[in-house]
């Protein structure tokens, strides 16, 4: 059954219709049309333009297909045009005429802007909650590691000791970035466009703001033409779905390298590797490297969105249909990742001792080393180029700062005395960094603590 068939004399080309149809997608949002269509009939029953007996009827046959379908009973077979079609038809098979009243007082294109207004809010609901259940094991790695010295890199370098904890921090400032990004775009997307028509609203006197409230929107949209036309919210959704496949991918970029035999980080467990067909003795990241790859998937999503509604002029235009495939796809790409990298960390061992050693060989307490010679009444120019002289002393025998004696640390410069082995400690080093936002033990405690109360929130 077609909403539109009336004007038509003839059948469409059965190409048309495959190339035209969107039940094969959109049928995902089924509960939501259903949801949309009972909250329509209760406005309608109460602004007088259905009568009660009709409301009664509908409700209850639409209720009767939600169950129907969830329960398996009811199969949504190719055939009609789009989900809102095969809804209605099935309603009026199953009630009759008061079915075909459905429709009064509204249009296709405020009924799909509805459903995926209402789809994309569910979904943003549990992204968030995906989101703040890796916060709650970032979290957990932290504390466990608030004394578990690493190297921290810049350009890939050994630069200064921090900890685990701390450099897991980082992603937990990133991916709580990602949470505000998500409220923001509910904020914002939290209004209904149901009563707005095809773009110019209806003659029939509808309550709108009855419409939102029975919805849990905010209000109703307040321009009809914007109210169909608006895939803001899709692309802010698609912005911060990159973003936060970005954050998944540097984080899954450092674990594969943790993971190399030339860093030893971390073990993987098992459960989240696989093994070489050829090579017996290979344990692979592969579902780090998966997570990696997908994110270019979800930045497609995101310009190709962009591309079509970029010379769109008001109000709908049926190029908009793009929107769903493509959303959908990143949705479920983006929650699937970040559902298995909380799996992954949760179950991946950290080499403490091998990410100690590394700092230590790294060279990541020279700048204390220079600070020391500071305190001494070293210039910070010559402190530089006297702890270089010792970083090259140290090359050339193959040793860290920390296993210089005394004596070869005067060899360069005489300021140096016993003191010198505890100042450049990894322990020191990391420590006496005490300032908010620094690996410091005490800092870190202080940041957890805003952390958990942040959750609690």
């Amino acid at each position: 059954m077609k909403l539109w068939g009336g004007r038509f004399t003839k059948e469409t080309n059965q190409l048309v219709h495959n190339f035209n149809e969107s039940l094969s997608f959109d049928q995902k949002f089924y509960r939501q049309d259903i949801q949309g269509s009972i909250a329509h009939v209760t406005m309608l029953a109460k602004q007088g333009i259905l009568s009660h007996e009709d409301e009664t009827v509908i409700i209850d046959g639409l209720k009767g297909i939600l169950s129907d379908i969830e329960e398996g009973k009811l199969e949504i077979q190719p055939g009609a045009e789009d989900i809102h079609s095969f809804v209605e038809e099935k309603l009026t098979e199953r009630v009759g005429e008061a079915g075909k009243r459905l429709h009064t007082g509204r249009s296709r294109n405020d009924q799909v802007a509805l459903d995926m207004k209402l789809y994309t809010r569910d979904q943003v609901k549990e992204m968030d909650h995906l989101l703040y259940q890796l916060l709650q094991e970032l979290l957990k790695i932290m504390e466990e590691n608030l004394d578990t010295y690493m190297p921290g890199f810049t350009h890939l370098q050994k630069a200064q000791p921090i900890t685990l904890a701390h450099h897991i921090g980082a992603y937990y400032e990133m991916f709580t970035r990602d949470r505000s990004r998500l409220h923001d775009i509910y904020e914002r997307m939290n209004y209904c466009p149901l009563g707005s028509g095809a773009l110019a609203g209806t003659t029939y006197p509808l309550d709108r703001a009855y419409t939102a409230q029975l919805l849990d929107f905010y209000g109703p949209t307040l321009n009809s033409m914007d109210s169909v036309a608006d895939r803001d919210y899709l692309l802010e959704l698609l912005s911060a779905m990159s973003i936060i496949s970005m954050h998944l991918s540097r984080f899954c970029e450092e674990i594969i390298i943790w993971n190399t035999n030339e860093y030893r980080f971390v073990e993987i467990d098992d459960s989240y590797s696989t093994g070489s067909s050829i090579m017996p003795q290979k344990k692979n990241p592969d579902i780090a490297e998966l997570i990696r790859g997908k994110t270019g998937r979800v930045y497609g999503a995101l310009v190709s969105l962009l591309t079509t509604m970029k010379g769109l002029p008001l109000a709908y235009n049926k190029d908009m249909q793009e929107d769903k495939e493509l959303t959908f796809d990143a949705i479920d790409t983006v929650k699937g990742c970040i559902l298995l990298f909380t799996g992954m960390i949760s179950s991946m061992t950290f080499r403490k001792d091998v990410m100690e050693a590394s700092a230590k060989n790294g060279f990541t307490n020279a700048t204390d080393a220079a600070d020391y010679l500071v305190k001494h009444g070293v210039p910070f120019r010559d402190a530089h180029g006297i702890v270089g002289q010792l970083v090259l002393f140290c090359l050339d025998k193959g040793i860290a700062l920390d296993d210089m004696t005394l004596e070869e640390f005067k060899s360069i410069s005489p300021v140096f005395e016993e003191d010198v082995y505890e100042a450049i400690s990894m322990k020191t080093c990391v420590e006496k960094r005490t300032t908010i936002g620094a690996p410091g033990k005490e800092a870190m405690k202080q940041v957890i603590a805003i952390y958990k109360k942040q959750l609690e929130e």
